[in-house]
This record gives structure tokens, sequence and C-alpha cells, in this order.
């Protein structure tokens, strides 16, 4: 009752300065955002987030993509289900499991506004035992017409719906572009820090699907009191990015006339157009993993071997970066005849890991059974130091409005990149038809990657492993339609990938010799007919080898909602939505190591989770009110998203942002 009296107030404080802004203040139209495309740093167009539709299910972890396998709590690992938005395992793999919750590393969103702008939102949800509450703000102000500079915060803290799975997660950063005649600075600084306990799932799945059989005809459970496997486990993850881009531009001055169509200008303009850029980036990342356990008894009968320690357990692992890349740019338009950007440059990076040390005598009779099928001839070193040098080109076509392309290769000369090639490029196309915008993209990707450093070399307490990997070959390609009159989006895509890295049964890496095809297809298909809208997705995925990489068939999303005006200023969008995929062996969950194992034995799926929910926006403040998993109880009760991690149960959940215009 006391969390429901504060939002109010600040529901209805968020309001007042809404109205007040929008009658006495200057609004945000005139602000734009961008993001950067790597390795160079050209601008790429992005968007302002102050969009109330579907802001509810932002707080809901099984809405965060169609398909997602996930420890089900807000902030929590998990893995998108849809393929061909996997990315690569990163060269620090624990925090793959949480990019969803981390900052997009290499990149960052920038704004130039002319007024000082910040966006904060509040989300809560849940009572004293099951609390989640999130704080988000962002702000961006411009020092003058060239300068801008930028802050982040996101706050999370939410104890979970089951026992031992609370999570606190805090992201901060600083951000500032310089957008000059000649000189350009793109820069942020992003800091993450996580702490989550780690439960390892609950000790039997018949606490949702059948809990009358567990307590003696009782069908009633409070998601609480189920047990979990892990009491004592918890993962501190946390990490920082500082990157710079620097970019001098080489041109000359032009004179233009006087424009007619403003009364009163009989001045002449001076543009600067740029011919040449010369670019400078630097990106330093780091990262640390540290999985600790309290519980030796739980420890014997969850992991199957204990290496260094079978007492309280301890297993950090850090690694840091440092990677430069200069370049040199002839920039599209500066004249009729360039029609395209080229771009040359040359990357290094050095990557440096430390972990525990390795104890494990490499024969006799402490020599553990399991590490015996392992090339293992040789003590996994607990430093270890890797210098890569890349060469690359970029061709890119960011202006004109009916083709505009986009393609960046480069390969690998030095160290553990030797040999590595990626190649990536996109094409697009718009054309009008029946008075409507059409756009078309073909898209393709060809890589050749070396296997992460962890994957052949790691030492923890429960898990070593020291593996000879072979490089990963992915050859992808497909296209997209979109039709925005229809509301129709229509993508198809193929993927051949050799030699994929994944975690077998025992939950330690292996390699598939063999070639997987996966097909992805995908169709977007918005309807609406006056205050009615009904909004869908579906996706079919299938893969040729299901017993190392399986999918789900089909996941389909759905949105029903009604979407109009009170008293001509409250935009209100009412509905309810639905997530669904069929049944397939989805990934299990490894605590110690934040990996997703291959499992043969469970199936999840086949479970309708829905919300009911409204949004709203009052002038600059947007809020909504929501019950999600509103059918619990209706449509079965399989709810999993992975082996022995149920999804949250009904929750009552509410949230308010408003966008300050200072």
């Amino acid at each position: 009752m006391k969390r429901i009296q504060v939002f109010t107030i600040i529901y209805f404080a968020a309001s007042l300065i809404g109205l007040t802004i929008s009658a006495n203040g200057p609004v945000l139209a005139p602000s734009y955002a961008w993001e950067i495309i790597p390795p160079l740093g050209l601008h790429e167009p992005s968007t302002i987030d102050t969009v109330f539709k579907n802001y509810a299910q932002e707080s809901v972890p099984t809405d965060s993509y169609l398909v997602y396998a996930t420890t089900g709590n807000l902030g929590g690992a998990g893995l998108d289900m849809d393929y061909l938005r996997q990315a690569s395992m990163s060269p620090f793999f624990f925090r793959d499991a949480v990019d969803k919750w981390r900052p997009v590393e290499g990149n960052h969103r920038y704004y130039n506004t002319r007024i000082p702008m910040t966006l904060l939102s509040y989300n809560t949800a849940g009572g004293r035992e099951n609390k989640q509450d999130r704080l988000q703000a962002v702000f961006s102000g411009n020092a003058s017409k060239q300068l801008q500079i930028g802050a982040n915060l996101d706050y999370l803290y939410s104890k979970g719906s089951y026992n031992y799975q609370a999570i606190k997660n805090l992201t901060w950063g600083l951000s500032g572009s310089y957008i000059g005649d000649r000189y350009e600075l793109q820069t942020f600084f992003n800091h993450w820090n996580g702490l989550n306990q780690q439960n390892g799932g609950i000790t039997d799945d018949l606490y949702i699907t059948d809990p009358a059989e567990l307590q003696g005809g009782q069908s009633s459970i409070n998601s609480k009191t189920i047990p979990t496997n892990l009491t004592m486990a918890r993962t501190r993850l946390k990490g920082q990015e500082f990157y710079m881009n620097h970019r001098y531009k080489v041109g000359f001055w032009k004179v233009t006339p006087p424009n007619d169509t403003i009364p009163g200008d009989t001045i002449e303009h001076r543009i600067y157009v740029p011919v040449t850029s010369f670019i400078w980036t630097l990106d330093y990342r780091d990262g640390s993993h540290n999985f600790f356990n309290g519980s030796p008894s739980e420890a014997s009968s969850f992991w199957e071997n204990q290496y260094l320690t079978t007492g309280e357990s301890n297993s950090p692992t850090s690694y840091w970066s440092l990677s430069n890349t200069v370049g040199v740019s002839l920039l599209e338009g500066f004249n009729k005849y360039a029609k395209a950007g080229l771009s040359a440059y040359l990357t290094h990076e050095i990557r440096k890991y430390h972990q525990c040390a390795d104890t494990i005598p490499i024969s006799g009779v402490g020599r553990p059974e399991l590490l015996t099928p392992y090339p293992y001839d040789t003590k996994v070193d607990p430093h270890g130091t890797q210098n890569l040098l890349w060469v690359g080109a970029q061709l890119t076509k960011q202006q004109g409005s009916i083709l505009r392309y986009e393609a960046t290769a480069k390969i690998g000369v030095v160290g553990a990149a030797a040999g590595e090639v990626y190649a990536d490029g996109r094409i697009q196309t718009r054309f009008k038809l029946l008075g409507d915008s059409v756009a078309i993209t073909a898209y393709g990707k060809f890589s050749n990657e070396t296997a992460p450093y962890l994957m052949n070399n790691y030492v923890s307490n429960y898990f070593i492993w020291k593996n000879d990997f072979s490089k990963v070959r992915r050859l992808r390609f497909g296209g997209e339609l979109l039709v925005r009159k229809t509301g129709t989006r229509i993508n198809v895509g193929v993927e051949n990938v050799q030699n994929l890295i994944y975690f077998n049964s025992l939950s330690l890496p292996e390699q598939c010799g063999s070639s997987i095809q996966v097909f992805s297809a995908s169709v977007q298909q918005n309807l609406q007919f006056r205050a009615l809208h009904w909004d869908n997705r579906a996706l079919y995925q299938t893969s040729s080898n299901k017993s190392v990489l399986a999918l789900p068939t089909f996941s389909i999303y759905s949105n029903l909602y009604l979407q109009f005006k009170i008293a001509r200023v409250l935009d209100v969008q009412f509905g309810i939505d639905c997530d669904y995929y069929t049944a397939y062996y989805a990934p299990s969950f490894q605590p110690a190591t934040m990996s997703f194992i291959n499992q043969r034995d469970i199936k999840v799926g086949n479970y309708p989770f829905m919300n009911l929910y409204a949004n709203m926006k009052l002038k600059k403040a947007r809020f909504y009110v929501m019950m999600s998993h509103i059918n619990q109880g209706m449509t079965g009760k399989n709810y999993f998203a992975m082996p022995h991690y149920p999804m949250n149960p009904r929750l009552f959940q509410m949230g308010v942002s408003v966008d300050f215009a200072n």
C-alpha cells in the first residue's frame, strides 16, 4: 500500500511537470540522436525514447525478445533464441548471458538538443518478498551547437519471485561529442556492476506443474517456498569501457548565395565541404567475473567435480583489452562524382587474462578422470596475453533516397587473429508502390573467427578445460521487405556454420566439426481498424542438427489493444499481449560459468504468457499499470523458460517516465 502511495505522488508530480513544461517551455522536437557504425565512427540516425506505446512490456523479462531463454528474474541471465539475432561469443564470455542489461559495447547513443534534456523513469512491482525496482535516467545538454555532454544511470534491484535469485545491477556512464566543421569527437565511459544470487533452479519441476503431488493434495503454492538447488551461491560481474573516436576532416569552403525563400536574407553563406578525413579510435574494456559458493554440501550434489577446494569456493577471472584503430576515409558527397565513402584502416588490440592458478597434476593419483579425454598435456597458464592485428576497409553510401549500402571487411594478420576474416554488408533500395514507401534490404556476412581464449584455457573450482579449437566459420545471407502503409515486415535468412563451439551436457565447451544449416523466416504484420489495433510477429526457425543447436520451430507475439485519447490530452493504449513458442529442448543454465548448456531431457514451451496492461501518456509524462502473466493457472502450468527455471508468476507492475526539457 505504501508503494502505491509513493507511486501516486510521483505520477501526479510528473504529470504536473509535464503540463507546465508543455505550456510554458520549449519542446524536444528539434533534437535528434545518433549512434555510430564501427570501427570508424560513421553516424547512423537513432531515436529519442519517449514513445508510450508498449512501454510496460520493457519491465517483463519474458517480453525482452520474441523467444527468451531466461532464469526468470528482471536483470538475470538469458539467451535470445532468435538465432539470426545472436552475436558471436565475446572474448569474455561470462557477460554474454546478461547482454540484455548491459550497455552495448563499442557503441553509444548520442543526442543533440537545443535545450538540456533529462529522461527519468521508475518502474516497480511486487511486495516485500518479491520487490522489483528499476530507476533509469538519461541526460544530455549542449554547451554550443557543436559541443554536447551527457550522462546515463540505470539501477536495477529485484528480489525475484523465487528464492535466492535476487539481483542488484548498477550501470552509469558519461558521454560527449563535438561535431565541428574540421574536427569531430565522440566519446563515452560506461561502468557496470552486478551482484546476482544464483539458485541453480528449483529442485523439482512438480512444484510448478503439479504441486498437489508434492504437498499432499494442496494445489496452491507460494513461489517463495519452493526449494532451490543452491542457497549460498552468487556471481559478481563487473566491467567498464572507455571509448574515443576522433576524426579530422580536410576539405574546402564553398560559398552559397543568399536564400531567396527566407525574407531579409542577403548574406552569402560559407559551408565547409570535407573531402578526406583521418580517424583514430581508442577502445579500452575490462571485466571481472567471480563466482562464490558458500555451501560445500550443495556443491557436492550440484557439481560433479571440485578441483581446487572442497570448502567454500571462490573462482575469479578477469581480463582487459585495449584497441587502437587508425584510418583514412574519402568522404561521400563532396562532389557529384563522389557517390560513396571509401575507408581503409588498421586495428591493433592487446588482451590480457588472469584466472585461478592451475594446481591439478597432469598425471597420477590426483588426476581427475573427467580431464583425461581432453588434450591436457600442459597446465593452463593463469596469465594469458594476446596481441592481435587486423587490416580492413569500409565502403558506405549513406545519402540518397533510392540506394544506400554499407560493406566492411577486415583480415587478421598477427597473433591469434592471423587468418581471421570478417566481411559483412547490406544494400537497401526504396521505391513508391501504391502511394507508399517500400524498402527492400539484402544483407550478407562471412566470418572465419578464432575461438575465444577462455574457450581454450580456463581454470576454476568446478570446471577446468584446455582445448585447441579450430576457427568458427559462418556464412549468412538474407533479405528484408518493409511496407510501411500495410505495417508489413518480412525477413528471410539462412546461415551455414562450421566448427560451432557450444556447451555440452557436462557443461564443457565442445566443437562440432560438421556444418550446421539454419533457416529463419519472420513476418511482422500490424493491423488497424479505427481505435482497434492488432500487432503480430511470427518466427519460423529450423536447424539441421538439433542435438547441437536446438531452436523453437514457431514463435509468435500477438498484441491486441485499443489506442485512443481521453479529453484530447491523455493518450491511452489498453490491451492484452501474448508470447508463445512451440516446445523444444531449451538450453539449461550453468551458474558457475554463466553459460547455456545443451540438454536433451526436458522440453519447454507450448505455453502462452499473457499480460494485461494500460500504457498512458499525458504531455511529457508516460506511465503504465500492468498485470503480467495474467493467465497463470488458466492455460496450463508448464510455464518454464528453461529447465528448472520457471517464469515469474502473476505480478502487478507499474511505472512512470518523464521527459524533462530544462
